[in-house]
């Protein structure tokens, strides 16, 4: 037989048992789609976090509480939570590490509610010195930054991201206008301009305001921008060298935006192969119903099997012809798979750019045919070994 018409039997045979046959590639289906949507998903997060690093500036170096290992906290607790480090590592920092540091910034963190009018939305607060402007190239499109003066007095100022400025007052000006937070006023002295996703939906205070305010809240991190004249290695060592002198070593973490991203980047290499071994399960078991199914197909046809042979079919036509179904149960559960996934894909890409990289298109279809052909040998040479007469009397 030639394969077209070993195509044209096997799509013939498939069409009789139409649901049947959607329910045994379906395995395929659930299968491809959740490595599409897995490779997708954490592609678009490996973009997301590059692209908020890179709008944070360059020469960055960050210094969080606690000891932390390519992605995993071995002591201290959480940086979120542990109050290691304090406004005096900020000016020890300033001071023996003078010749490597530009510019320099406490952070303080932590989510409150914030309220104009009848908008309200439960935010991040960060809380920053009148430096942090220049840390992290952000430039202001109406008002301005809060500055030393309110920084030391702990004044209740703030500076909203563009689109939170948007969503609380549409395109009438801001400045000068009181907010709520925590029940408390605070006034916009400044909006930024667009920048990206992060920034554009912040609350920037003071971070001795955060402290005072919010007393539960110490100093999560500092920032450190590095002068462009000196190496960032040597300044990272330094900045250790400093923070040495008052605190032991597994107090506290020095990190570039590097060394931020590796151990990101290992976290989700973790995670992708934990569920790229889940997806692999859904086409496993996918396998085994494309197999089940064949069998009950060989079983139920032995009659056709014998007539087929009596009328000068060989054993490798059989095998052929059973073969085809397979694959082709196995091929179209790929194809729909990937076709959902791409759907799917599109309809996240709002809330994060998620894109399906072009290796992931053979690999799902490559795998929808390896199953075919893997799972669907055992019932085709089972089929080709019927014995003709034996099979015309099957009852």
């Amino acid at each position: 037989m030639s394969v077209k018409e070993i195509l044209s039997t096997a799509s013939k045979a498939l069409l009789l048992n139409k649901v049947r046959s959607f329910l045994t590639m379906l395995g395929v289906i659930i299968g491809v789609f959740a490595v599409i949507s897995l490779v997708s998903l954490v592609g678009g997060v490996q973009e997301y976090v590059v692209s908020s690093f890179e709008d944070l500036g360059s020469n960055l170096i960050f210094i969080v509480n606690g000891k932390i290992e390519m992605g995993q906290r071995q002591t201290a607790g959480s940086a979120l939570v542990s109050t290691n480090l304090k406004e005096k590592h900020v000016d020890m920092i300033k001071s023996i590490a003078e010749d490597y540091v530009d510019y320099i910034t406490p952070q303080s963190q932590t989510y409150q509610t914030i309220k104009y009018k009848t908008e309200e939305y439960f935010l991040l607060l960060l809380g920053v010195n009148y430096e942090a402007n220049d840390i992290f190239n952000s430039s202001i499109e109406r008002g301005r930054y809060f500055n030393r003066v309110e920084q030391e007095n702990s004044s209740r100022v703030v500076v909203l991201g563009n689109n939170l400025g948007k969503k609380f007052f549409g395109e009438e000006n801001p400045i000068g206008k009181k907010i709520k937070i925590n029940g408390k006023s605070y006034e916009v002295v400044g909006l930024l301009a667009k920048k990206s996703p992060n920034y554009d939906e912040s609350v920037i205070l003071p971070y001795t305001t955060v402290m005072d305010e919010f007393s539960a809240t110490g100093i999560t991190s500092i920032v450190v921008k590095v002068k462009d004249n000196v190496d960032l290695e040597q300044a990272q060592q330094q900045i250790k060298l400093a923070l040495l002198k008052d605190l032991k070593e597994d107090k506290f973490t020095v990190m570039t935006q590097e060394d931020i991203l590796e151990s990101i980047q290992n976290i989700l290499n973790m995670l992708t192969i934990a569920l790229a071994s889940i997806s692999g399960i859904s086409l496993l078991v996918g396998g085994i119903g494309i197999m089940n199914i064949m069998l009950v197909s060989v079983a139920e046809r032995t009659k056709e099997i014998g007539l087929r042979k009596a009328l000068g079919a060989t054993s490798s036509d059989i095998k052929n012809q059973f073969m085809a179904e397979a694959i082709l149960i196995s091929s179209l559960g790929g194809v729909l798979g990937l076709l959902l996934g791409w759907v799917t894909t599109i309809a996240i890409r709002p809330l994060i750019k998620a894109v399906i990289p072009v290796w992931a298109i053979p690999l799902a279809l490559g795998s929808s045919l390896a199953v075919g052909i893997i799972f669907g040998t055992y019932p085709a040479v089972n089929a080709s070994k019927k014995d003709p007469i034996e099979a015309l009397r099957y009852e």
